[in-house]
């Protein structure tokens, strides 16, 4: 009968599940370091956006909707929309300068901490995001001034971002 190294077992047990879970080990002086593999493709989009808020009850204008990316969402608080900056008037309340990177897609509603990996890799670096998410991917909004900061950083971290 042959003999089980239950230690040799457990190891490949554990590396099954790292790999399942999107990670491999590597022992690093004596220590199992779990590592990322290739995290998810970003695409840089080209236009400048604003973030406006508009009262509540105003009907969603006319401009806000001649944009190739837009966003609206409406609550009893406020109309909020994200568009490009180019066709903001300038008596709205807006906030200024976003770039944006969409994340490739379509993506799975059972996928776990997609913004959270994502926000943290950017809060570590001090760059405050802006997220909208979609039926089939999200969107992040960085400010113009931290963009290529944000694009180094995700880099670093195994996120491939297409210009």
């Amino acid at each position: 009968m042959p003999t089980i190294n239950f230690e040799k077992k457990k190891e490949m047990l554990v590396k099954e599940r790292n790999e399942y879970q999107g990670f491999f080990s590597v022992k690093e002086e004596g220590a199992n370091v779990r590592m990322p593999k290739k995290q998810l493709t970003m695409k840089a989009m080209n236009e400048t956006y604003g973030v406006c808020r508009l009262d509540h009850h105003q009907p969603v204008p006319d401009w806000a909707k001649d944009s190739g990316f837009y966003s609206i969402t409406r609550t009893i608080e406020e109309l909020s929309i994200v568009c490009s900056q180019a066709n903001i008037p300038d008596h709205v309340k807006c906030e200024k300068d976003w770039k944006m990177l969409k994340v490739e897609g379509p993506l799975d509603f059972s996928l776990i901490g997609i913004l959270s990996s994502i926000s943290t890799v950017l809060a570590q670096r001090k760059i405050s995001i802006f997220a909208i998410s979609t039926f089939d991917t999200d969107y992040i909004l960085l400010k113009s001034k931290d963009f290529d900061n944000a694009i180094q950083a995700l880099t670093n971290e195994g996120y491939e971002i297409i210009v």
